[in-house]
């Protein structure tokens, strides 16, 4: 192992491959505090070629790596699982081409997503991708996780907003598919394989995405809703309404919203009453009358008891103010402890009926049990999380996570749902898709991992 470091900082520079413990800490444990590993050393690369050459080093030693970006998954899949050399891909952050009239841009991996929607702001275009850890998220986790964020609903995840890819393969090769073309049809589609595969097959080091025209007008509401089944009947109504101009429709529980008004400063409710459930909503696009529909809608749900209350944003400052709402709840169930955390996705159809029977299994289980509801309701996708109040009866509670699992995902797959909707499978549920999904599945997936990493090197103890 010495040899290899030795070897690594010829390729990179001594300042580029970090060794000693505190030096490599934050690499080696996962933004929740959950997961921790060992590692042989850091890596920094600067270039693609450089991860090129680190991965063919680390190939003639036998020794395995862990892909890292921003380090703000949920799921363990960028933590060491002991032994591995850590790729740090921070420092690939250039932003390569911007092509406005192809709206498409170029940008390597560790570019954070905030820079690469700044970059598109700059020539008038939008990048639509957006989550809470923006800032920090870099965009070869979004791709590695296939990441949604609360604009799925109109733009599509990450999946869909990629055009092209560039990636290092398990044996150094660099594959470049960083084509701008909404149409090629000359076999197999390539960058699929690594999108969601979370660094299993190889290390995306660059990406060209899709750009969208710059909406001109946002139009935001909060609004009180009866309960899930009125949120899922309004969403409706509004993208007959408006179509695709409704860019967002998120839905927040009270214990959700709870916790960020206890832990996050300078937030307030914005509506009288507590109400049990919430939806923030935002409409955007070219139209002028965009706050006018969004009123009118509004209203007549109010006059037909789909809407119990509603407030609407008349300045950025006070959209950003909602927003910022739904945005700190992860952050606030950070500050307030550790929790049984889901990431699921049901057809929206199902949503009522997922929470309402997952709530009365749990509680009839777990009395007291705290469920923090909240998520992206356009595309089906809920984060559903569990806890108890009191710090002692939480961790005894914690210890029986996987009754709590059994519970909910076994629901989620009678609704022809998936236990993993944006934050991929990591560590975290590697064996619990076991359960769900068919031999069929696991074989295919071994199958392509088999022919690419056959060694079995690329971040290993993930996803499979």
């Amino acid at each position: 192992m010495n040899n290899l470091i030795v070897v690594l900082r010829r390729l990179l520079g001594e300042q580029r491959v970090l060794d000693d413990a505190t030096d490599t800490e934050p690499y080696r444990t996962d933004w929740r505090g959950r997961y921790r590993g060992d590692a042989v050393c850091v890596a920094l690369p600067g270039s693609t070629e450089e991860v090129a050459a680190v991965v063919r080093s680390c190939a003639d030693a036998g020794v395995a790596i862990v892909p890292q970006g921003g380090n703000t998954g949920l799921c363990g899949g960028a933590t060491p699982t002991g032994g591995e050399v850590i790729v740090s891909l921070r420092r690939l952050n250039r932003i390569r081409a911007v092509d406005q009239d192809n709206n498409s841009i170029t940008v390597e991996s560790g570019c954070t997503l905030v820079a690469v929607q700044e970059a598109a702001a700059a020539v008038d275009r939008l990048f639509p991708l957006s989550l809470a850890a923006e800032g920090s998220a870099t965009i070869g986790g979004n791709l590695s996780t296939n990441a949604g964020g609360v604009q799925v609903l109109r733009y599509g995840n990450t999946r869909e907003l990629t055009l092209g890819l560039e990636v290092v393969l398990p044996d150094g090769r660099i594959w470049n598919g960083l084509r701008g073309l909404r149409k090629d049809n000359t076999g197999y589609d390539l960058k699929h394989l690594f999108i969601g595969a979370e660094g299993t097959l190889g290390l995306i080091t660059a990406a060209t995405l899709k750009l969208f025209p710059r909406p001109r007008t946002r139009a935001t509401a909060w609004a009180a809703v009866p309960d899930p089944a009125a949120a899922v009947r309004l969403l409706g109504r509004l993208r007959d309404a408006a179509g695709d101009n409704v860019t967002a429709f998120e839905i927040v529980g009270r214990p959700a919203l709870e916790l960020v008004l206890k832990h996050i400063p300078d937030t307030r409710d914005p509506l009288s009453g507590q109400p049990e459930w919430q939806v923030l909503i935002e409409l955007s696009g070219a139209r002028d009358d965009l706050a006018d529909s969004l009123q009118t809608a509004l209203q007549e749900a109010l006059e037909t008891g789909l809407v119990t209350d509603a407030a609407f944003a008349t300045s950025e400052a006070q959209a950003a103010a909602l927003w910022a709402l739904r945005e700190n709840v992860s952050e606030a169930q950070k500050i307030e402890g550790v929790s049984i955390k889901h990431d699921v996705a049901v057809p929206v159809s199902r949503i009522p009926e997922f929470i309402a029977r997952a709530d009365a299994a749990l509680r009839a289980s777990f009395p007291e049990v705290r469920i923090v509801c909240f998520g992206h309701i356009g595309d089906g996708n809920l984060h559903y999380n569990q806890s108890k109040p009191n710090a002692q009866a939480n961790g005894d509670f914690i210890a029986q996570t996987a009754a709590v699992n059994r519970i909910v995902h076994d629901l989620v797959h009678e609704l022809n749902g998936s236990i993993s909707a944006e934050h991929g499978l990591g560590q975290l549920k590697r064996e619990e898709v076991l359960r769900y999904k068919s031999e069929v599945e696991m074989d295919l997936m071994r199958a392509v991992k088999n022919a690419l990493d056959p060694s079995g090197r690329m971040n290993p103890g993930k996803l499979l």
